[in-house]
Parts: C-alpha cells; sequence; structure tokens
C-alpha cells in the first residue's frame, strides 16, 4: 500500500511511522509518502523518523515533497491532517473567541467555525486532485473539525470519505477498563455510543450481554480512574446515564471553562506555538537526538491537554501520556479498507449509507432490506449528514451501526449543532457570509448575533483570505 500523509510536517505523523515500523500495523504500508506546503517541518519530522529506534529491519521508504499534484498519481490511501495558518492559526482561532468572554478552544463553539471556514476550502482542493489522480483511493480524515471537514467531502468524495477521531474510542476503551471488564476493541456491536466529532455520549457497555455502564456510573471511585469520570460529578453522570465525550466539558461546565482559560497565562494555542517554534528547527539539526527531543515535547505538550478541566496539581493519567491513539484507529480503518478484514471502530461518516448499485445480474434487493439498509443510524438527525457512531469497516467502507434515539435533551443539542455544521459548510463551500454569520449566532456557545457580528468580523481580520472568500459568494 502507498499511503500518502496530507500535512505530513505535522507534529503526531511520528506516531503513525511508529505504529507502521513494529506492532501489529508493520508491513501494512510499502511506501510512505509526507506532503506539506513547509519544506522545514518536513525536514524537522524527516530527522525524527530517520533517528526513531527499530534497526534497519525497520525501515520503511518514506518520501517527503512539497507537491501534491506530483504526491498522488499511485496513491492508494491518504490521511489528511492538515491545518491551515498553522499554530498561529490556533491562536487565532482562541483569542478572538476569547477576547470577546466566549470559549476560547480550536474545534469547539467559535474557534471551531473559524477553523473549519479557512480549512475545509483546502481539503476540497485535496479532493479535487484525488479524483483527478488517484480516483480509487480512500480518503482518511483527521483534519479539524473533523465532523463538518467530512461532510464538506461526502459530495465530492462520497463513501470514499471517512473522519476519524480518536476522542470517542478512547472513551470506550478507558469505561471498558474502569469496569473491569474486556476491552470491547475489534467489536462494538455492545457498545451504544451516538454524536457529532467531540460532541457525543456512551450510553451503553455491554459485558455478557449485562449493561455494566450503569454500575460504573455509580461507583465514584472507578470513575476518578479515568478522564471522562473526572471531568464530571458522579450525581451529574448517574442521572445523566451516560458518559459524555470530554469535549462536553465545555457545554455542561461551559462557565468554570471559560473562566479557567482566561486565568492562564496563555491559551493552549499559544503554549502549542511557542513549543513548536522553538522545537523545528532543534529538530532538523539534532541528528540521532531528533527522537527523543521530539518524545520529550510530545509527552509535555499530552500533560497539557484540557488543562482547564484539571485540579491544581493533578496530572493526566499515565496511560493517557504514553502516546498512540488516533493513529490506531487510522491504520486498523485503513487495514480494513484494503482487504485486511472487516473491524469495528467509532467513525465519522455518512448517518445512512448511500444503497449500493447491485449490478444487473444480481438478485434484487428486497424493499424491506433495502429500507433498513438506509435507515440513519441517529434517529432524529439527516439520513445525509455526517455523525459519529460505531461503523463495521469492510472492504467496501464504513457502515453505520444503528444506535438507539437520543433523548430529548441530548437530541436537541446535536441537532443545533449539526445545524451550525452545515451552515458552516455552506458558508466556506459557497462564499455565502451570512451562513458563516448565522453559524457563529446560531452556536449554543455563543445564541447571540451581536457577537456573531464581532466574532465574524474579528476572524475576518485575523485571516484576510476569508474575507477574499466573500467576494462574488452566493447569498
Amino acid at each position: 500500500m502507498r499511503l500518502l500523509i496530507a500535512g505530513g510536517g505535522g507534529f503526531r505523523v511520528p506516531l503513525i511511522f511508529r505504529a507502521l515500523v513494529a506492532g501489529p500495523f508493520s508491513g501494512l504500508v510499502t511506501e510512505l509518502v509526507l506532503y506539506d506546503v513547509d519544506p522545514a517541518r518536513l525536514e524537522a519530522v524527516t530527522a525524527v523518523l530517520d533517528s526513531m529506534p527499530g534497526g534497519e529491519g525497520a525501515r520503511l521508504p518514506v518520501h517527503a515533497t512539497t507537491d501534491l499534484a506530483e504526491a498522488l498519481p499511485g496513491t492508494d490511501m491518504v490521511f489528511a491532517a492538515i491545518r491551515p495558518g498553522g499554530t498561529a492559526g490556533r491562536v487565532a482561532d482562541e483569542k478572538v473567541a476569547q477576547d470577546l468572554g466566549l470559549l476560547g478552544q480550536e474545534t469547539t463553539g467559535a474557534g471551531g467555525i473559524s477553523y473549519a471556514l479557512r480549512t475545509i476550502p483546502h481539503m476540497l482542493h485535496l479532493a479535487g486532485l484525488m479524483r483527478e489522480h488517484c480516483p480509487e483511493a480512500w480518503l482518511i480524515n483527521f483534519t479539524n473539525p473533523a465532523g463538518m471537514v467530512t461532510e464538506a467531502l461526502v459530495p465530492v468524495l462520497g463513501p470514499r470519505v471517512i473522519g476519524i477521531c480518536d476522542s470517542a474510542g478512547g472513551l470506550v476503551q478507558r469505561a471498558a477498563s474502569a469496569a473491569r471488564v474486556p476491552s470491547p476493541e475489534g467489536r462494538l456491536d455492545g457498545v451504544g455510543y451516538y454524536g457529532l466529532n467531540h460532541l457525543g455520549w456512551l450510553y451503553r457497555l455491554e459485558s455478557g450481554g449485562r449493561d455494566v455502564l450503569p454500575g460504573l456510573l455509580a461507583d465514584a471511585g472507578a470513575l476518578q480512574s479515568f478522564e471522562e469520570g473526572r471531568l464530571f460529578p458522579q450525581p451529574f453522570l448517574a442521572e445523566l446515564g451516560m458518559l459524555p465525550n470530554e469535549y462536553l466539558y465545555y457545554y455542561y461546565q461551559r462557565d468554570a471553562a471559560r473562566q479557567a482559560m482566561q486565568a492562564m497565562a496563555q491559551t493552549r494555542g499559544e503554549s502549542i506555538h511557542s513549543q513548536q517554534q522553538e522545537l523545528y528547527p532543534r529538530l532538523a539539526a539534532a541528528g540521532r537526538g531528533a527522537y527523543r527531543l521530539w518524545e520529550e515535547a510530545r509527552r509535555s505538550r499530552e500533560e497539557g491537554y484540557l488543562a482547564e478541566a484539571r485540579r491544581d496539581g493533578e496530572r493526566r493519567a499515565e496511560e493517557d501520556l504514553a502516546g498512540g491513539g488516533y493513529e490506531r484507529v487510522a491504520l486498523a480503518a485503513m487495514r480494513a479498507l484494503s482487504g485486511g478484514g472487516d473491524t469495528h471502530l467509532v467513525l465519522n461518516t455518512r448517518n445512512a449509507p448511500v444503497p449500493a448499485r447491485q449490478p444487473e445480474a444480481h438478485p434484487p434487493v428486497s424493499a424491506t432490506a433495502a429500507a433498513a439498509a438506509s435507515q440513519p443510524a441517529i434517529p432524529g438527525l439527516p439520513a445525509d449528514a455526517v455523525v459519529e457512531v460505531p461503523c463495521t469497516v469492510t472492504a467496501n467502507g464504513a457502515v453505520p451501526l444503528a444506535q438507539k434515539a437520543p433523548d430529548g435533551p441530548q437530541l436537541g443539542l446535536l441537532q443545533r449543532v449539526k445545524e451550525v455544521e452545515r451552515l458552516v459548510v455552506r458558508a466556506a463551500t459557497t462564499g455565502n457570509r451570512d451562513a458563516a454569520l448565522e453559524a457563529f449566532g446560531r452556536h449554543p456557545l455563543v445564541d447571540s448575533p451581536e457577537l456573531a457580528a464581532k466574532l465574524l468580523a474579528g476572524y475576518e481580520q485575523a485571516f484576510p483570505a476569508l474575507g477574499k472568500m466573500w467576494e462574488g459568494g452566493r447569498r
């Protein structure tokens, strides 16, 4: 398999490489191409890969390039994790919102809308080039905000694009460990999870045919053993009857999160930006010590994740700092898509798959079977909306597994955020400024037309390309 990583100068690329040269995914990829617009970042990441322990037997041919059209022909799989504007863009995403007294987070709320508006056009360009140069390739999208970006790409690539995130799958694994039940990895038919990217709930966790989640939610000690269980008060979780994705902290504890962020000396984006500005030149010049430098920086970065939600002196669990997660989801999906055997993963995909066209000689599919195959996995959300649910992944793509209908409060939040996401996609794909303005105002973490106008003006000042995007756009 020839794998192209778009965003090949990204900080987490060595995690993918490490998984490809050792462990269960060794041998899955025979050629790795790193594409990035920044040659200096490519040089630094290549230095890390070259210095990674493992010996010559674990080597994988790597080619780095800044020419996307040259890199795509012959590619079987594209993994996309790009960040237009770099970490400096993330700083602006967070600061514009925070300066208006709003939550300053890169994927949730106003910052996520800004991130999507400037990212979707770049991802559509990638998708268009894929259709031209490698039309049979799969696109595994990790570019954030993953749900919105994937939704924008489905009209171009259809079922050949899948969005991934390690947050939901990580919640399932951590909850299973805390409940002392066998890990459900590889089989998710006993797992109930519904949501959108960075906005979902684990509502069922079966072991031996019995739902063990109620017992876990009643056990304050067990909840304290993992990240999501510590984020929310135990009585709240017991009453909710579900485990929220960690990003729901920004909704359920909005004021606490906002105040904690305001009290920090730096935003998360500022911290990462300063770290990477100093780190990348050192990596490129470090020779055999590049991998050690990168690993130290990675652990430091993991320690600061969701710091606004932790009490003074509280550290993340060691298993959360060990690294690994998103690359396992990506590579497990790639292996299944390439014919290496079916698997089950929590993914971002269309709520109801488009029924496959049957060959003329094939026996006709019954109306009942066709209707069942086209039913939304999450009742109450549009069939063509991208959602985050357990899926069966085969060589033909990802098929979402049916989930129970969300209760009123959860469904209402999902419907409203999905409306916002679709407004953002419309704004980014048609140049409709009014849609962008409405998206900011409708988001539950903004909920104000006046603030929406100030947000959009602030982001247009920070990112002049946004203003140009509206020129000639459809209203």
